[in-house]
């Protein structure tokens, strides 16, 4: 079965594949695919620096990857896209089954 998509559709397609083609923002998403976490958070269970988890976070949510919450001073950022997510679970399961 063919399957043709839009320029629209490809442009997301698109930037959805650049948003997980640097290993960075693959840790970043590992570290918050289960559950919400602050910027600090992140720094902390990744061993990266504040301003570039930022970056990389504020181009994860730019591609629709990401959604982040303010609260006071702190910013938190959460998986949305659902396909990601199940990535993220399905990745949990063979490294639980090796």
């Amino acid at each position: 079965m063919e399957t043709t998509l839009n320029p629209t559709e490809l442009e997301i397609l698109a930037n959805r594949f650049r948003a997980l083609s640097d290993p960075t923002r693959l840790q970043i998403l590992m570290a918050i695919c289960n559950q919400e976490r602050s910027v600090q958070d992140i720094c902390d269970r990744t061993g990266l620096h504040q301003g570039n988890v930022s970056k990389h976070l504020r181009l994860m949510k730019d591609a629709g990857v990401v959604a982040c919450r303010r609260e006071s001073v702190w910013r938190f950022y959460r998986v949305i896209d659902t396909e990601l997510l199940s990535l993220c679970s399905s990745n949990r399961k063979s490294q639980n089954n090796s």
